[in-house]
């Protein structure tokens, strides 16, 4: 078989400019888009036609955790005891098969925002996304943050999602537990060392733990200071968990790249996210589609409270331009109903197309890589899918994946 495949399909989305085009023929050789409706083709190229469909780039969601959810909990959802019950060893299994329903979804770039789990130090989701770059099963590509880093008692402490009891489950810095300016620095730098390619940090309360008040603000200004200084020093970006105003509005002033939620943030605090330029996963779907029935009263209460809040909130951050990017905070919904996030979106206030180019170019730009992902541009590398009828006029079809191609290799479909 020749490495010059060629697709056809009735349309193409033209993410950047916003618009769909009829009709698609796309060049690819190797892993590389080399021409979109070329006048020319390679003699020995195998052609693909696909007929009625649309080819959109490959999906990106920028706020998962493939460790968690899936096989082995009820409705793909999390075991409420995984944390205690579930070896390294058995989560990274997981893992492997959260990604293949993940890929087959059409979610072909993920970020795995944050390991908050025991697993003696090592980074799994580092281990995951190079099992995957290897070929060794189907899965996206990821872009590992290792452990979230969070102070103790903070909402990405483990031992708060259950309330657990002194001596059980311990942490340690090494594993994201991090007090003050010189342990921040050393969580950091470890994360660092094993490969992560982003740095997760709480910087509030949060909905699903024990914590604090989801708008307290839990790291100092110092402490922001600090984690952001050693991760750009790095040439890494940071994402923040923050529900609250004020802890917000502190990683905005200690330079954090990428607010995860903002539930709670202020109108004056959307403006200045928009000022910025700092990305906003807003993560709309759990509010929509989570099974609080399952989860404590105390937890129950504190959903009822800040979800209508991330509602409006999402309404008002796309009125100001913010940069939003697309993220499902799956298994807050379970791994595969990814797409369910872009219906969310659309249902806050974007247009399909925004939707598509939150999923798409500005995820891309996100992590830096929006000169080789999300838009099917000669090189680019060969990440597509195809959905049935136009999604630029019905969000609702990307929940109907029929083919994924991911770096050149056909997954599903053809």
């Amino acid at each position: 078989m020749s490495d010059v495949t060629i697709l056809r399909a009735d349309r193409w989305l033209d993410v950047e400019a916003g618009v769909v085009r009829s009709p698609a023929v796309i060049a690819i050789d190797g892993n590389q888009i080399v021409g979109v409706n070329p006048t020319e083709f390679a003699r020995a190229a195998t052609e693909i036609d696909l007929g009625d469909v649309t080819l959109l780039p490959g999906l990106m969601d920028m706020e998962l955790n493939m460790l968690i959810g899936g096989p082995g909990g009820p409705d793909g959802l999390p075991d409420p005891m995984h944390g205690v019950k579930d070896s390294p060893v058995y989560r990274t299994l997981r893992g492997a098969v959260n990604c293949h329903t993940t890929l087959m979804a059409g979610f072909t770039t993920v970020r795995n925002l944050g390991l908050m789990v025991y697993t003696a130090g090592f980074l799994l989701d580092v281990d995951l996304a190079r099992a995957v770059d290897q070929g060794w099963f189907p899965g996206p590509r990821i872009i590992p943050a290792g452990h979230a880093i969070t102070p103790t008692g903070g909402h990405l402490d483990p031992t708060m999602f259950q309330g657990l009891a002194p001596g059980i489950m311990p942490q340690s810095v090494e594993q994201g537990i991090a007090n003050g300016v010189p342990e921040v620095r050393k969580a950091v730098r470890y994360q660092i060392k094993y490969g992560v390619k982003v740095i997760k940090i709480s910087a509030s309360g949060g909905v699903m733990s024990f914590s604090s008040g989801a708008g307290c603000q839990q790291y100092s200004d110092e402490e922001l200071d600090a984690i952001v200084d050693e991760a750009h020093r790095a040439g890494l970006r940071v994402a923040a968990h923050a529900h609250g105003d004020a802890g917000i509005r502190a990683c905005i002033r200690a330079g954090v790249d990428c607010i995860e939620h903002g539930s709670m943030a202020s109108d004056e605090t959307v403006d200045l996210m928009a000022e910025t330029g700092t990305f906003l996963v807003g993560t709309c779907a759990l509010a929509d589609h989570m099974a609080i029935d399952r989860i404590h009263p105390v937890l129950q209460k504190k959903a009822a409270e800040i979800f209508p809040q991330a509602r409006r909130m999402l309404g008002k951050a796309i009125e100001a331009g913010v940069k939003i990017a697309c993220g499902s905070d799956a298994p807050a919904i379970p791994h595969g109903s990814q797409a369910d996030e872009l219906i969310a979106m659309v249902d806050r206030g974007m247009t399909p197309m925004q939707a598509l180019q939150a999923a798409t170019v500005t995820s891309a730009e996100l992590i830096e890589r929006e000169n080789d992902l999300g838009r099917l541009h000669p090189g680019y590398l060969a990440d597509i899918i195809a959905v049935p009828g136009d999604p630029s006029a019905d969000i609702k079809v990307t929940k109907d994946v029929r083919f994924v191609m991911k770096d050149g290799h056909i997954y599903k479909g053809a």
